[in-house]
């Protein structure tokens, strides 16, 4: 089956993949989830969540269309990237659904504040300031689940920017922009873990790196000629 799909198409795949996601992220990540959660308040999470169940559901189905993206755009650099060393670009693969797999897991958190707005048995049996608290417990362990994987995230880039600085065919730039994107990631989310007082906000404008390798993709990668991953 691989021999059918070219650089280009797997290119055209891996571009597309990385655009959906940049519309699912922010909205799900950025938007939709810091507007229904007051981290210092869990009985007003709790009312926000239960007051805009659509918002919040369709928060979660966001996050599903990220997550099956990531596993397309993980097989698609693959076939992209195998021609330059194929061992490694499956190492740097797994990465990526190491990641994910991490990602789902974190997830689960959200369904399990979904099921405790649906549990009506639950709420009689229990009181409503500590089944406040339990959503904002998931909440947050959805959070801090979600940036461990951030972390596996950074170290893809870093071997990712490797591979394409050893691709003959892909500008050097891509990949310093990819592996400065993940030192971002790395240094970013580890200091959750290890220095919370350290600034880290430099790591947001690193990420773009990863915005101009999905460019490249979508208008150099996709007319890629003639060769066959």
């Amino acid at each position: 089956m691989n021999k059918d799909i070219s650089l280009s198409k797997a290119a055209l795949i891996a571009g597309i993949g990385l655009l959906i996601m940049t519309l699912t992220v922010p909205f799900a990540e950025f938007k939709i989830i810091p507007d229904l959660v007051n981290p210092d308040s869990a009985s007003e999470t709790a009312s926000n969540i239960t007051n805009n169940t659509f918002l919040f559901n369709g928060a979660i189905f966001l996050i599903f269309i990220t997550i099956v993206c990531d596993i397309v755009v993980a097989w698609a650099l693959y076939l992209f990237l195998k021609p330059v060393n194929k061992g490694l670009s499956l190492l740097t693969a797994w990465f990526r659904l190491l990641y994910t797999g991490v990602y789902l897991v974190a997830v689960t958190n959200l369904i399990k504040v979904f099921t405790l707005t649906k549990g009506a048995s639950y709420f009689h049996a229990n009181s409503p300031e500590s089944i406040s608290e339990l959503i904002l417990f998931y909440i947050k362990s959805y959070k801090y689940e979600w940036f461990f994987g951030l972390v596996l995230f950074g170290i893809y880039l870093l071997l990712l920017g490797y591979l394409v600085l050893n691709a003959g065919y892909i500008p050097k730039i891509m990949g310093w922009l990819l592996i400065i994107a993940g030192m971002g990631y790395v240094i970013g989310h580890l200091k959750v873990f290890l220095f919370p007082q350290l600034n880290t906000s430099f790591s947001m404008f690193t990420a773009l790196g990863e915005l101009v390798f999905m460019l490249w993709l979508l208008i150099k990668g996709s007319a890629i000629k003639d060769v066959k991953a």
